[in-house]
């Protein structure tokens, strides 16, 4: 069988931003739902969503910094939720499943990165947890409110290519914790979760993508040091950008995850991995940046870590 996973000449590329991927789309009575929407990407999708006329229900850890990030924006709700605590994620969902509305587009955009290790709900370690496990309840409770046509977008990270799910010990209890294996399972579980859901989904009208969105400077590297980026070669003694890196904007970071949600040529598609407002191809060597690797396509792994997940957040809205 072919795989989907393979460009599809979209017109767009590496500096296309939020705006332009939605130039002259119509989104007037769709309602998005976006975590982490008032901050970094989720800020601008949110921002880009709303001028092309959607609702939008911003999910938000810290609701007194969401509501001074989005004043302005047009059609934004602010609902406190915290990915880490599955008490916060059932509150939000209930908050919304209350107000009988249904959802179009749900980008799950919030995340942490490289953090100091932490413990959440039953002694999971925090990235996992907050990446992937909220977002997984989260998406199992709202399921009810997906409407037929609706899309769900999971944002990944080319740091899957750091690991694979580590079946052993996911949650660094027998192994010493380290940050960025910590960080690169979690992104590739978001990418399996996309598949899974995409999977399960189909026959209910409702398609999941996952996607890398590039290299960008935002604050999600709040847990790294300048010491920690100039140690990775980000940036240079003054703190700038290096240029030869080629970061990209935020409101560049912002457009595949957007254009995921909103473009007609994803239409009948799912499951599949995107980055530059494309899909993305397949790896081409172990540890590539570009592309996507083998171990985060695995519809096996995908099914396992379905199973595995809604066991520890007791939620599987197609159990």
């Amino acid at each position: 069988m072919t795989s989907p996973q393979h460009k599809i000449g979209s017109g767009f590329g590496r500096d296309t931003t939020a705006a332009e991927v939605l130039k002259g789309v119509d989104l007037a009575g769709r309602l998005a739902v976006v975590t982490g929407g008032y901050s970094g990407l989720g800020l601008e999708t949110t921002r880009a969503l709303s001028d092309a006329g959607a609702d939008i229900i911003v999910g938000a850890r810290r609701p007194d910094t969401a509501r001074a990030a989005v004043d302005g924006i047009d059609r934004v709700e602010l609902s406190e939720l915290d990915l880490s605590d599955l008490d916060s994620v059932a509150g939000f969902a209930d908050g919304i499943l209350d107000g009988g509305r249904g959802i179009d587009l749900m980008i799950n955009s919030a995340g942490i990165m490289a953090c100091p290790e932490a413990r959440v709900g039953d002694g999971w370690e925090s990235q996992f947890a907050t990446n992937h496990l909220g977002h997984f309840a989260l998406v199992n409770r709202l399921w009810p409110a997906l409407r037929p046509g609706s899309r769900v977008v999971a944002v990944s990270s080319a740091a899957h290519r750091m690991s694979g799910i580590r079946w052993d010990d996911i949650h660094f209890t027998a192994d010493a914790y380290d940050r960025w294996l910590a960080y690169g399972q979690s992104k590739t579980a978001n990418a399996l979760f996309a598949l899974e859901l995409d999977r399960r989904g189909e026959a209910a009208g409702v398609r999941a993508f996952s996607l890398h969105p590039g290299g960008i400077l935002t604050p999600l590297q709040r847990h790294m040091s300048e010491a920690d980026k100039r140690d990775l070669g980000w940036v240079d003694e003054n703190g700038n950008a290096r240029p030869e890196l080629q970061f990209k904007t935020p409101e560049a970071g912002a457009a595949t995850q957007v254009w995921a949600a909103t473009s007609p040529r994803l239409d009948g598609m799912g499951g599949v991995y995107c980055e530059d407002c494309d899909i993305a191809e397949p790896a081409v060597q172990e540890g590539a940046r570009g592309g996507v690797h083998a171990h985060a396509t695995d519809p096996e792994q995908a099914a396992r870590l379905w199973e595995l997940s809604a066991e520890l957040t007791g939620v599987d809205a197609f159990a």
